[in-house]
């Protein structure tokens, strides 16, 4: 009766030691899992680890890029009566040749993409059809290692001075000097024909691009390159143009870069060109209208991108300061 009456009892002590046995191995068995899921875990860190090691361990500084020869030769920072950023300037009116502010104009430096206006005017002085279909080739493709003209790119030779103008495309000027008559070196030498022609006498031009430091003119010999320029219709109407697609329905958006044509502080514009190579610092001529005045814009060697653009808005605020019938400094011969 007592053994019936206990034998529960005894059942669940029993039961009860069974469990202590056993948990220990139960303990061990769930740590050796553990064990492993954390090897595991570790093992997948490691890689990540020694890649983040791998990049951050190339701290070598960039290398600086060389100063334009305007500031080597001490003229950037230069101060001026309007603080122009700008270590070249120049303004002139265009009809009468007086020049009303002036800033280091006779001195030759590299004017970069400026080239192009130059480069305009010979292809247009050719007579050559604008219709023509030009391919750009292995050499055009060698001769500027960035572009959205890759090589076997077909265009007419009025697309490639539209771009050469609007968008600056390097590719698409030197093709336009490659397929003159008797090839880049005819071409270079009526480029500096030209400059003679148009009493460029401080100037010299050694390809179509700009991207040679050799193609140098003085702010002078700029505002009577400028002046030319004008005198085309196409030039004027391509280095403005609002709307790209009127012209090349059918080319890719992408070839186009309408961030080219700054209206400077709502300036009447009629021509204006950006160039940019590190010899030369951030240029921009332009020419505009100014108290119902054509005047020719010169800025050479501007600090950033966007000062040459602010140091027109200074130049307009001024002139349009200047007391009616003040002097010019002088006249251009």
């Amino acid at each position: 009766m007592h053994v019936n009456r206990f034998w529960p009892l005894v059942l669940a002590v029993l039961f009860t030691c069974g469990n202590s046995v056993n948990s220990p191995a139960f303990a061990a068995s769930k740590d050796k899992d553990k064990q492993a899921k954390t090897k595991v875990v570790i093992k997948s860190t490691k890689k990540p680890k020694s890649v983040r090691v791998t990049v951050t361990r190339s701290t070598e500084p960039a290398a600086p890029a060389r100063p334009s020869l305007a500031s080597a030769l001490g003229m950037r920072g230069q101060h001026d009566e309007l603080n122009l950023k700008s270590s070249v300037a120049m303004v002139v009116n265009q009809d009468t040749k007086e020049v009303y502010f002036e800033k280091n104009p006779s001195v030759s430096l590299p004017i970069a993409s400026i080239t192009k206006l130059m480069t305009a005017m010979v292809v247009l002085d050719s007579k050559l059809p604008l219709d023509e279909s030009l391919v750009i080739n292995s050499e055009d493709v060698n001769s500027y290692r960035s572009s959205r003209l890759a090589g076997g790119t077909v265009l007419t030779r009025e697309e490639a001075l539209l771009l050469a103008l609007m968008s600056s495309e390097n590719r698409a000027a030197y093709t336009l000097g490659r397929n003159y008559p008797g090839g880049m070196k005819a071409f270079i030498d009526a480029m500096n024909r030209k400059a003679k022609e148009l009493g460029m006498d401080h100037s010299h031009f050694a390809d179509p691009t700009g991207l040679l430091s050799e193609n140098v003119a003085s702010a002078e010999d700029l505002t009577r390159m400028l002046s030319a320029a004008y005198q085309y219709k196409v030039i004027r109407e391509f280095s403005t143009w609002p709307d790209l697609t009127m012209v090349i329905a059918k080319r890719p958006q992408k070839f186009l870069n309408t961030n080219r044509l700054v209206r400077a502080g709502d300036m009447n514009i009629g021509l204006q060109k950006t160039g940019f190579i590190n010899a030369a610092g951030k240029c921009l001529v332009m020419q505009a209208r100014v108290n119902n005045t054509p005047l020719l814009l010169v800025f050479l060697d501007s600090v950033g991108t966007q000062s040459r653009f602010a140091d027109a808005v200074r130049v307009r605020d001024w002139y349009e300061r200047i007391p009616s019938g003040t002097p010019p400094i002088r006249r251009l011969m």
